[in-house]
C-alpha cells in the first residue's frame, strides 16, 4: 500500500512539474506505461483499464504527447505509445533512437542506445526522422535456440 501512495504521489509531482492537472486517470495511465517495457497501442491500454471511457484515454495519451511524456511509434497504421525519456519536453522531444519491432512477439521496443544520425542536409530543416527496424528480440531469439 506505501509503495503504490508512494508512487502516485511521486507521479503527481511529475506531471504538476509539467503544468499538468494529474487526475485520476493520468496518473493510473502514466504509473501503468511506466512499467511497460515495450510501446502499447490504444487497444492495448484500453484493455488494461476496462471499465475507463475510450475518449477519457486518448485525451490522457493526447495531453502526455503534448507535455513530452510520451511519444508516439506509426507502426503499420497502427500508433503505439511509450514513455520519453528525462530529457523530452513540451517544446521538443528527443525520440532521436531506434524503434525495433519483433515479428515474433509482437512488441515494438525503444533501443535508445542506437542512436539516429544527426542531420547535416544543408538548407534543410528535419521535423522528424523515422528509424525503424523489424527482426526477432533478443528474447525470442534466444528461446528459438533453445
Amino acid at each position: 500500500m506505501y509503495n503504490m501512495l508512494h508512487s502516485n504521489i511521486k507521479t503527481e509531482n511529475i506531471l504538476i512539474a509539467r503544468n499538468t492537472r494529474p487526475t485520476c486517470m493520468r496518473i493510473l495511465v502514466y504509473n501503468f506505461l511506466a512499467k511497460q517495457h515495450a510501446a502499447l497501442s490504444i487497444t492495448e491500454i484500453e484493455k488494461h483499464f476496462q471499465h475507463a471511457d475510450r475518449i477519457t484515454i486518448y485525451r490522457t495519451l493526447k495531453t502526455f504527447e503534448e507535455k513530452g511524456f510520451i511519444h508516439s511509434i506509426q507502426e503499420d497504421n497502427i500508433t503505439k505509445y511509450t514513455l520519453c525519456g528525462s530529457a523530452c519536453s513540451e517544446q521538443s522531444h528527443y525520440d532521436q533512437h531506434l524503434h525495433f519491432y519483433c515479428k515474433a512477439c509482437k512488441q515494438t521496443t525503444c533501443k535508445t542506445d542506437i542512436a539516429i544520425p544527426q542531420n547535416n542536409i544543408k538548407g534543410f530543416k528535419i521535423d522528424d526522422i523515422t528509424f525503424f527496424a523489424r527482426g526477432i528480440c533478443e528474447n525470442c531469439n534466444n528461446s528459438t535456440m533453445q
